[in-house]
């Protein structure tokens, strides 16, 4: 299983990959267990969330690319109300 990896792309990666186009999910301050059976890239719109897996402790907010990996068991801790792109595969 690989690692959260968080990335701060430029607005012409954002269009290349064409992420603006991709649906959006919201959720309000709350903390929840998550588990993913597809890897999932999303583009942050908006808040402040912090993911543990284990020993890995990831935090991301506006402007950041987070790519969670087939596999992972994850506890989301949404710090201000997360709005997010995001595509599975």
């Amino acid at each position: 299983m690989g690692r959260i990896e968080v990335t701060k792309p430029t607005e012409q990666q954002v269009q290349e990959m064409g992420a603006r186009s991709w649906p959006i999910w919201t959720c309000d301050v709350s903390k929840f267990d998550w588990h993913y059976d597809q890897q999932e890239t999303c583009l942050i719109l908006e808040g402040k969330v912090t993911v543990s897996a284990g020993n890995e402790r990831v935090s991301f907010g506006p402007g950041d690319m987070v790519v969670f990996p087939v596999g992972l068991d994850c506890v989301w801790d949404v710090a201000e109300p997360v709005k997010k792109h995001y595509k599975f595969g």
